[in-house]
């Protein structure tokens, strides 16, 4: 069996991260069944808009609209930078901030085990890591 090379390792890291952020996405707005659905945590915006909220109690549901969509731009531009390997350290790095930004917010307003629940600082800790990987395969940096 041959061994997996560090680029190659960095191209599974940035599709998986990436796919995890846009089902994410997929999931507050519908894409992946109604509310309720086995699976689905959202279901539509609305839903997601509420989550949104709980995380940010401090926030008005005005507050909350933005703060959700500002998370759903960034997760999507971030998603597809990884996917692409378009500034894959940039991208990186910032998906590790974001997914940081949401397991503190679910550890302080929901619980401390939520965020292992939901392995977002396991996302965290790889995207981290993709951080520190150099040239990865299929990659536009490469070129």
């Amino acid at each position: 069996m041959k061994n997996i090379s560090i680029p190659q390792a960095g191209l599974i890291l940035r599709i998986v991260l990436g796919i995890t952020m846009l089902s994410a996405v997929a999931d507050r707005f519908g894409l992946w069944g109604a509310p309720g659905s086995p699976g689905v945590a959202w279901g539509n915006w609305e839903n997601f808009i509420a989550y949104t909220q709980t995380l940010n109690s401090f926030a008005s549901k005005a507050v909350a609209g933005i703060l959700g969509a500002l998370a759903t731009v960034f997760e999507i531009v971030l998603g597809l930078s990884l996917i692409i390997g378009f500034k894959t350290r940039i991208a990186a790095l910032g998906t590790s901030g974001l997914m940081l930004l949401f397991a503190i917010s679910m550890a302080v307003s929901v619980s401390v085990k939520a965020p292992f629940d939901y392995s977002v600082l396991t996302s965290a800790a790889a995207a981290l890591l993709l951080s520190t990987i150099g040239k990865t395969s299929f990659s536009i940096d490469n070129k």
